[in-house]
């Protein structure tokens, strides 16, 4: 969808304990090495900080550099990724009630790794339709420190996952970033990808299950898709969404200035995101995020906030964002960045 007067005001983060690579608990001299190839040097970890009190943070965060203050945001879109709270518990009336919020409306986007993307999209429709809203705010974190997940070792070893959260503040008056486009689709042809054979049926009273997608992803490739079907697949569709992005935002991949996309071996994104573009390789953010891991639904806009804060944006870059989550879900967003933020250290 093409967008109009939409902007993101100002993003908020948050990182617990960053942990090296090389330090990481159980992993052998082969895993290592992978890891050290991929230049994935390490990650961060929460220990008993809960995701949403991460999430409040960032929150904090994102309002402190805005423009509107807590009682100017009239709704809240939060991106949920693994264990938030309890069962029957709302994550988004947490966040608000910590940040002293008004009674505005919120929704929790359950999209995983695709979680703040995700909750743009909605953001969008909070600011640009029926509603009319004008400060929206936006949050997602993760904590995936817990004996069900193993985040050195339950993915291979193309990312390494990561505690943290990430938080923006949307507006229809103006920002350091103008959101020109954004797009999503969901491949449900691949859905069992990251469900696997777990059943789905609530728990019944059996001991609590070790959360592992690559049993999973397995699973899938030798029961269901084979893997070079599997990625011929799914990267045709990202480039598809990501292509209708460009064509909505009327800019081509040859003005794309920065690429964003979420933390993972950047190897593949070259092979199956830069390439088929023709974008080369050096525009590809990734640097920063190879340190700091793959962090659930908050990469992009953390490696976004990285390159506002450090003076690596111009205006009038032109930044192409892309994340993906399971389902399999994927979306892309172009910005147009107008003006470093006044939280900038350039």
């Amino acid at each position: 969808m093409r967008v109009e007067d939409v902007y993101i005001d100002s993003i908020g983060t948050y990182l617990p304990t960053w942990v090296a690579t090389e330090d990481a608990p159980g992993i052998g001299e082969y895993q290592l090495g992978e890891f050290t190839a991929a230049g994935l040097v390490g990650t961060y970890v929460a220990g008993d900080e809960p995701a949403v009190d991460m999430a409040v943070r960032a929150a904090r965060n994102a309002i402190e550099r805005s423009a509107a203050d807590v009682a100017a945001i009239d709704a809240h879109v939060h991106g949920s990724v693994y264990y938030q709270v309890p069962e029957g518990a709302y994550a988004p009336g947490y966040i608000l009630r910590e940040l002293g919020a008004g009674n505005i409306p919120s929704f929790d986007v359950h999209q995983g790794c695709n979680g703040l993307l995700g909750a743009l999209e909605v953001g969008i429709g909070q600011l640009t339709g029926a509603a009319r809203r004008k400060n929206v705010l936006l949050t997602t974190a993760s904590n995936f420190t817990t004996p069900l997940f193993n985040r050195w070792n339950d993915f291979g070893t193309s990312s390494i996952y990561s505690d943290g959260a990430a938080a923006a503040v949307a507006n229809s008056t103006g920002g350091f970033v103008k959101v020109r486009s954004l797009n999503s689709g969901t491949l449900h042809e691949i859905e069992k990808w990251h469900r696997g054979e777990e059943s789905l049926l609530p728990p019944r009273g059996e001991a609590a299950k070790h959360f592992n997608m690559g049993e999973r992803s397995q699973y899938f490739v030798d029961n269901v898709m084979d893997f070079a079907q599997l990625f011929q697949t799914f990267f045709k569709f990202d480039l598809d969404v990501i292509n209708e992005s460009l064509s909505d935002a009327d800019v081509t991949a040859a003005e794309i200035s920065k690429v964003i996309t979420i933390n993972v071996d950047t190897r593949m994104v070259d092979q199956a995101l830069l390439r088929p573009l023709g974008i080369p390789a050096e525009r590809l953010c990734a640097e920063y995020g190879k340190k700091v891991g793959h962090s659930g639904g908050a990469d992009i806009f953390l490696t976004l906030d990285h390159l506002a804060r450090t003076g690596e944006l111009q205006p009038g870059d032109n930044i192409l964002m892309t994340s993906q989550g399971p389902g399999w879900i994927c979306s892309a967003a172009v910005l147009t960045v107008v003006d470093l933020p006044s939280w900038s250290e350039a």
